[in-house]
């Protein structure tokens, strides 16, 4: 078979696995390198899955290669927001108040090698493992390997995380890079809540679970046997106050004091949360921007090595996923002239990621506080009735989740106008149902 070009994609996760089927589909001839061994045939690290919320955008890209009904029907769809207080009461706020909306929540490596076995049944794709890149000559397109072997291509294209070492040879070689990486004060420490003995889930399957404690919080997503996968988010280290941290949590009795006092009906559910939690590494949590992404037509970032987010929004996974999908479009448009696809590519994609990873960010925030709020309770409360009552009206996240169409940058302008709107409205009164809808509406199209 000939093919139409060569690329070279550094990174053999979830885009750069989507990104080589896509490139494949086109005649191109895609070769994947990964620094890790063969997940299909090791044992997946526990303690970094941080669950994935794979929605609207994401499910769009899914579809063009034709495995989105595959990965649903692995998928457990959520609802809402299920709120557990400090006293262990409950409330589902719904993420939407249309039918059929809902995010899915999915294995990140059920999916991954999902999209490599796909992948692999094109013609021109190969993935080589266990082969670590170290280098990128950004005048020449070449990178070098670990092992001493170097590889040039059409276009190298780098999908290879928030560390990526292609940003890093950019930033170092190009006079013109811009970078910014930010650092939550807070990391995440991955737990589990098994299934029961029979199976089933000792929480409500279809919501993600929030545990909201202003300083801090926990959060659990259903898995497809009946477990769940448990995120807390703390601060690594204490400030001023005396608010809890990961250094806090030494021993056995400092992290089940912390528990019973703060999620108290979680601990009976978590046999091995002392295992988890020394055993499991502690992560970061983190925000990359940088410009430009593009050098030359030699190569390019895409996915979180240009723009990592946090994991807030559920968003890092879909944003990428969309990465592809207009990646794609334009070489439909352009054919392989690199320079002008990447061009085009950048001047699309740079403003909304910039959307989305402040949205990821000001979320934290929302999840951690103010989702046990009265005020945003009945905000939530009266966006549903909107959705319900109107079919024009879409909440910010919404809009973010439930509407492909509609670009990162559009959504996060419109939805902090009405969230500003209705958080004032939601302020003056104790009931929504004393809130007349049409004079609520009629403000939002006014804004």
């Amino acid at each position: 078979m000939i093919f139409m070009s060569n690329v070279v994609v550094i990174g053999a996760g979830l885009a750069g696995s989507l990104l080589a089927i896509y490139l494949a589909k086109r005649g191109i001839a895609v070769d994947v390198f990964e620094a890790r061994g063969d997940m299909r045939l090791e044992k997946v690290a526990a303690g970094r899955s941080i669950n994935l919320a794979l929605s609207d955008r994401g499910i769009a890209a899914l579809r063009e290669v034709g495995m989105d009904e595959y990965m649903l029907a692995e998928a457990i769809p959520m609802d809402g927001r299920m709120i557990h207080s400090v006293s262990g009461e409950t409330k589902l706020l719904p993420y939407s108040g249309r039918k059929g909306e809902y995010i899915n929540s999915v294995s990140r490596a059920g999916l991954n090698i999902a999209l490599m076995n796909e992948a692999e049944k094109h013609d021109g794709v190969q993935f080589v493992f266990n082969e670590r890149s170290v280098d990128f000559d950004c005048s020449w397109g070449e990178v070098m390997f670990k092992s001493g072997r170097s590889r040039r291509a059409d276009t190298v294209i780098a999908t290879d995380g928030a560390g990526s070492m292609v940003r890093q040879a950019m930033e170092r070689q190009l006079s013109n890079f811009e970078m910014s990486s930010i650092f939550l004060e807070h990391g995440y420490k991955e737990l589990h809540i098994p299934a029961g003995s029979g199976g089933e889930f000792l929480l409500e399957k279809n919501a993600l679970h929030i545990w909201p404690r202003h300083q801090f919080m926990m959060i659990a997503l259903p898995n497809f046997d009946g477990s769940f996968t448990c995120t807390l988010f703390l601060a690594h280290k204490s400030g001023s106050g005396a608010q809890p941290s990961f250094d806090h949590l030494t021993d056995t009795d400092s992290l089940l004091g912390f528990f019973n006092r703060e999620f108290s009906d979680a601990v009976p559910l978590m046999p091995t949360l002392v295992e988890d939690f020394f055993e499991n590494p502690t992560g970061e949590l983190g925000t990359v921007k940088c410009w430009p992404w593009n050098v030359g037509g030699k190569g390019l970032l895409l996915g979180d090595s240009a723009h990592a987010v946090v994991p807030f929004y559920g968003q890092g996974m879909n944003c990428a996923f969309e990465d592809v999908r207009v990646l794609d479009s334009l070489i439909e448009e352009h054919g392989t002239d690199w320079e002008i696809v990447y061009e085009e590519y950048g001047r699309l994609r740079k403003i909304n990621t910039d959307a989305i990873a402040d949205m990821a960010e000001e979320n934290f925030y929302e999840m951690r506080d103010r989702v046990a709020d009265p005020v945003f309770q009945r905000k939530r409360e009266l966006e549903t009735k909107l959705e319900q009552t109107y079919s024009d009206y879409f909440s910010k996240y919404s809009m973010v989740t439930f509407r492909e169409d509609l670009p990162y940058s559009v959504a996060k302008e419109k939805g902090n106008a009405q969230d500003r709107l209705l958080m004032d409205i939601c302020s003056q009164v104790d009931d929504v149902g004393n809130i007349k809808l049409s004079d609520v509406m009629e403000r939002i199209r006014r804004l």
